[in-house]
């Protein structure tokens, strides 16, 4: 088979899984509402970020991070709505794909169904991926396993070319940046040379 026959054959695979994945009902009595699973994937994005999971507004709107979280992380990546929203370029894989509801201290934990049905197969059609920001403590879990999310976003550079640890970007985390500054002064910088990279 030629190689544009093998490019036809891992497009078909993906869309097939996308859409797998957006008709999926696992978790139907288990969530405080009907799933709705919200990701952006494409055959091209090479970067990808590996998140938590949707909010209630993401839930709401169908977008992934079209909320107060997502203006900070675009903030910290130095990009533009309209970079992150370019599914071409930009991938986007959170933990758990459907809103979890609310629990005592926030938003539940995202439900492991998703990772254990879809996240493998979905990231073995996309190895064009060279960055994968980890964003929050469940991811990070997930890719690198336990561990400090502090350490892990303080040491950033063992963990390239392939993974940045980032902590999730909720309204917690001026609070957390307030109390380490080498965040802003050391870790966003190299951030944003990072995403620059591979978005060229």
């Amino acid at each position: 088979m030629t190689r544009a026959g093998h490019e036809d054959d891992a497009v078909t695979a993906l869309d097939e899984l996308i859409a797998g994945v957006r008709a999926c009902r696992a978790c139907a009595g288990r969530l405080p509402g009907e799933p709705r699973p919200v990701v952006q994937l494409s055959g091209s994005a090479r970067l990808l970020i590996a998140s938590q999971a949707p909010g209630a507004k993401v839930h709401a709107s169908g977008i992934p991070f079209s909320d107060a979280s997502g203006d900070r992380l675009r903030e910290w990546m130095g990009i533009s709505p309209e970079t992150f929203y370019d599914e071409s370029q930009v991938a986007i894989l959170p933990m758990g794909f459907c809103y979890p509801g609310r629990g005592a201290g926030g938003d539940k934990p995202p439900r492991a169904e998703c990772a254990h049905l879809w996240r493998s197969a979905l990231l073995a059609e996309m190895p064009q991926i060279e960055l994968t920001l980890l964003v929050g403590t469940y991811a990070q879990d997930n890719v690198l396993g336990s561990g400090r999310m502090s350490d892990r976003v303080r040491h950033f550079d063992a963990y390239l070319p392939a993974y940045f640890p980032l902590p999730h970007p909720s309204w917690r985390s001026r609070i957390w940046m307030r109390d380490n500054a080498w965040f802003e002064a050391e870790v966003l910088p190299e951030l944003r040379r990072r995403v620059k990279d591979v978005l060229e």
